[in-house]
């Protein structure tokens, strides 16, 4: 079965091809039930002879289609159809940022917007634990609303994971945009390759040229690694001195001389057009973030008071010119170098052979009309389980057991947490809690190993899915230990974890009465005392340790600055209801859940302690 125009694939009747890569064919498709068009990414067969692709398929699939934020494409659904594993997007009309610049060049404040917005998809995607790993024009999408997208974080994520059977690993970046790092077929890659490509992007849109050209793929990838940068200034005398110095920083050689995240590369350049000058970056020019994304746990995000960055930041100075210069070594005719022409050579031919398999791209020249559909329709995450519905759960618990037995845990962790799912399904919550926790056990039993390897970004990734299988099952405590352990891997404040911040709450709010989250809740209170949530939290286990008149006072704290505040307003309603005062808490429960967007777990929690009271 093939995907052809007219066939129906799973809900989705195929309405045209709109192009074609060495990675995957993309269907412009319509949704009945929804109304609705949608894109279908259809990934290339030969995946398939990969006898593990899709268990990885189905495990990176659902880790990227929780990526929740206005300026990254959305993942609705991921199935298999005659044996070819799809995702379904959101669809988009609209133009790349490669078609844009055939036109001409970008104003000083259209470029501002696209790399702000570029940035924020990127950094939002490092809290999460995933490298795009293709950052380039073709992947960023615009839409004449004014909206602006990063896409296929579905596919580099999924072949992030060695899903690829076309091209390594190494080879994931394209040419003009590739790492040095990935270009070497390095393992161990972190945000810093994502700002490497990100910097010759800003390179592109202000130069007016990549950095480096070439006739071959090979050349390129030799130039990104070995050839000093082409000084901006030089290439195009309009660019200032101070937008060199930000290039030079974002595209030095040596990764650990870049900017360190995506924000301080994103504010280095809006200092640039605000003042002219980057000299030195203070606390002052670093962006704030105001509101965070919809957590992974639940359909909307609750409202949460945010905490200023408290790490202090870089300075950029003059002498980032000499730290971004690559430190050029003499060339030997060394055994090694012959090693890396022959490496260089497979690259080459690799690349040529994914050349030819995007001859059936959409034209340069005309709007891309990728993932699309009016963007004030909130997108709606369809069941993403037609691979696994006909299939019993104890064939996937057989199945786990199997690899557990044979030393994969990784792999059996996923197998127990699909089987936890079916479990679901069939209404067997003992079961699939069960499975859950061994799935979440089994996850966390080999951070240390990665830490001490230096896989930071793995191991926060591993940490998250346990914290979300301990959290879909209720062990709030496990959850929440889970979460605070990610945090301290990221190495910022809990306030400001855009991942965390929506999934840490709802499993600190809800396991507050238990008396061992209290030492989880006292170290974050205590290092963020300002922050609004956390007095809440702490308030709601106070209100279970009998503490009423403290735990009042907190709330009242809390709702005198934010007088809507939907946690607080919560806890004061099971306060009242606690103390007698049915008809006030009964009230506050009615009018939480009648005049605001909650997410699904607090409108269970509210209903819930109408029930119980």
């Amino acid at each position: 079965m093939s995907f052809v125009q007219g066939e129906n694939v799973g809900p989705y009747r195929i309405i045209e091809q709109m192009g074609q890569g060495g990675m995957a064919t993309v269907f412009k498709a319509y949704h009945a039930a929804l109304d609705r068009y949608v894109a279908i990414k259809a990934l290339h067969p030969a995946m398939m002879e990969d006898p593990g692709f899709l268990a990885r398929f189905q495990r990176e699939a659902l880790v990227v289609a929780r990526l929740d934020h206005p300026n990254i494409v959305p993942i609705y659904d991921y199935a298999e159809h005659g044996g070819r594993p799809y995702l379904v997007m959101k669809f988009i009309e609209g133009e790349t940022l490669k078609a844009r610049l055939v036109r001409g060049p970008l104003s000083e404040e259209e470029t501002l917007k696209i790399i702000e917005a570029v940035g924020q998809a990127l950094s939002y995607a490092h809290e999460c634990g995933i490298l795009h790993r293709d950052v380039k024009p073709s992947n960023v999408l615009l839409c004449p609303d004014g909206s602006i997208y990063l896409a296929d974080f579905g596919l580099a994520r999924i072949a992030e994971a060695g899903a690829s059977t076309l091209s390594g690993d190494m080879l994931m970046g394209t040419p003009h945009y590739i790492s040095p790092e990935q270009a070497r077929g390095q393992s161990d890659l972190d945000e810093r390759t994502d700002i490497y490509s990100f910097g010759v992007v800003l390179y592109e849109l202000v130069v007016g040229r990549v950095p480096f050209d070439s006739d071959t793929p090979f050349s390129i990838i030799h130039d990104h690694i070995y050839s000093p940068l082409p000084l901006p200034c030089n290439v195009n005398p309009d660019v200032s001195e101070s937008v060199q110095l930000v290039l030079l920083k974002a595209l030095a050689k040596d990764r650990e001389d870049r900017f360190k995240l995506v924000d301080e590369m994103v504010a280095a350049f809006r200092a640039t057009t605000v003042v002219g000058d980057v000299d030195v970056l203070t606390p002052d020019t670093i962006p704030h973030i105001d509101t965070m994304p919809v957590s992974s746990h639940g359909e909307s995000a609750v409202p949460v008071a945010v905490a200023p960055p408290t790490e202090p930041q870089r300075e950029i100075a003059a002498d980032v010119v000499q730290a971004a210069v690559p430190r050029m070594q003499p060339v030997t005719k060394s055994r090694r170098q012959w090693l890396w022409v022959a490496g260089g050579l497979v690259f080459a031919c690799i690349f040529l052979f994914l050349f030819l398999a995007v001859v059936n791209r959409p034209r340069e020249g005309q709007p891309l009309r990728i993932f699309s559909e009016p963007v004030d329709k909130a997108p709606e995450i369809m069941a993403p389980r037609e691979i696994i519905d006909e299939q019993s759960p104890k064939e996937h618990l057989n199945r786990a057991e199997e690899l557990l037995a044979a030393g994969d845990d990784l792999a059996a962790s996923e197998e127990f947490a699909i089987a936890g799912e079916l479990f679901l399904k069939v209404g067997d919550h003992a079961a699939a809690a069960e499975c859950f926790t061994k799935a979440a056990d089994l996850h966390l039993s080999h951070i240390e190993g990665m830490l001490a390897d230096g896989d930071d970004l793995g191991a926060y990734n591993e940490i998250v899915k346990a914290g979300d299988l301990y959290l879909e099952v209720g062990e709030y405590v496990a959850a929440a230990k889970a979460y605070s352990w990610a945090a301290e891997i990221s190495d910022r404040p809990v306030p400001t974890q855009r991942l965390l911040i929506n999934s840490l709450t709802q499993a600190l709010f809800l396991g507050a009465p238990e008396e061992a989250m209290l030492p989880l809740i006292e170290p974050i209170l205590e290092e963020n005392p300002d922050w609004g949530t956390i007095q809440v939290i702490m308030a709601r286990a106070r209100l279970y340790s009998g503490h009423h008149d403290k735990a009042l006072g907190m709330i009242e704290q809390v709702l005198g600055d934010t007088p809507e505040d939907p946690l607080a307003l919560s806890v004061l309603a099971e306060y009242h209801l606690d103390i007698g005062k049915l008809d006030e808490g009964y009230g506050l429960i009615d009018k939480l859940l009648t005049e605001r967007s909650l997410p699904v777990w607090l409108k269970e929690h509210l209903e819930a302690l109408k029930r119980r009271f």
